[in-house]
């Protein structure tokens, strides 16, 4: 994705006006935020919300694409929704949108038209959202990208996922789903002045429990693969300063993650990355008159090297990882000028 869509505004919290009894009419259902699952629905457009079931009567608020109502009652072609007000959706599993009377944040319900309206029991309803997600994907990555698409993507994923567990398309959402909130953190996180510290411990770490989450659901999967792979962004230094000790860290923990997960979709890409950190490390220690490390690391890039040919032959890494190793051997520098 763009920077511009890495930087899109997080989610707007669904706003209602007051209504008394809603809350308590609704029965607690198994899905652990007391209401019943089948109950629970998003919109794929933006649904205004009237006090009454009336396209006359007075709008109280807006729904957006992604974001959830409990339905209450259905009256031919509206629906009669609640949820809380100003309740931002963090999209952690610990702190539900739909809260319980012992919370602070007062329930809310008005009226919506029966159009758009996407839950757990809508008949292809996995693919619909699924869809609609990829298409707010795709808008968010042009050059112009609408405000929060990336955030309506992310949403419309998890709901995809959560009202469809059994659907196949189940773990790819969730994946998207995690991956899109891993990247908008991760470049905001870029942009503070602590992103520079060498030390991974010294910057805010990004949210992993979505990532963890996919990973518990869907154990062996691609898409836990890929998350695992993720994961190593908070282990990574934040700015070298020209010191090999964080390029030899960093190979090292590319080069476990291809030996653990061999299969996985970015294991080629783990190596490479092993591999180019390696011939950064030649470069420092070359730096630093060090020609012991320098001879130790470039017998790393040529092994490394060696063993993405042999693994990966295909891949555009291998040839990568060729071209490192060469320049490696021609005393080419791979980290800095590299200018004679």
């Amino acid at each position: 994705m763009h920077d511009s869509l890495l930087k899109s505004s997080v989610c707007c919290a669904i706003a209602f006006l007051a209504a008394s009894g809603a809350l308590a009419a609704q029965k607690p259902g198994n899905n652990g935020s007391g209401y019943d699952r089948a109950a629970r629905v998003t919109v794929l457009h933006e649904a205004n919300v009237y006090v009454t079931a009336d396209a006359n009567a007075q709008k109280i608020s807006v729904i957006t694409p992604g974001h959830e109502a409990v339905v209450v009652e259905r009256s031919g072609p509206w629906i009669q929704v609640f949820a809380n007000t100003d309740v931002e959706d963090t999209s952690d599993e610990n702190k539900p949108e739909f809260t319980d009377d012992s919370d602070t944040v007062t329930p809310a319900s008005g009226w919506i038209r029966d159009k758009g309206v996407v839950g757990p029991a809508t008949p292809g309803g996995d693919a619909i959202l699924y869809g609609a997600a990829a298409n707010f994907e795709a808008q968010a990555q042009q050059p112009h990208a609408p405000k929060g698409a990336a955030m309506t993507a992310h949403l419309l994923y998890e709901r995809a996922a959560n009202y469809y567990p059994q659907s196949p398309l189940a773990a790819k959402a969730a994946w998207r789903a995690a991956d899109i909130r891993w990247q908008l953190e991760k470049s905001d996180i870029s942009t503070l002045p602590s992103a520079k510290e060498q030390e991974a411990y010294l910057r805010p770490q990004i949210y992993e429990g979505e990532m963890k989450k996919v990973m518990k659901q869907y154990p062996g999967s691609k898409f836990a693969l890929l998350a695992a792979y993720d994961l190593l962004d908070n282990k990574l230094c934040g700015d070298w300063q020209g010191l090999p000790k964080c390029p030899e860290m960093e190979s090292g923990l590319y080069e476990k993650y291809a030996q653990k997960y061999p299969d996985s979709p970015k294991a080629a890409e783990a190596l490479y990355n092993a591999t180019y950190r390696q011939g950064v490390a030649v470069t420092m220690y070359t730096v630093q008159d060090n020609k012991k490390r320098a001879d130790q690391a470039g017998q790393r890039v040529a092994s490394l090297a060696q063993e993405l040919k042999q693994r990966y032959p295909e891949t555009d890494e291998a040839a990568r990882a060729a071209s490192i190793a060469y320049k490696v051997q021609q005393g080419i520098p791979i980290f800095g000028n590299d200018r004679d």
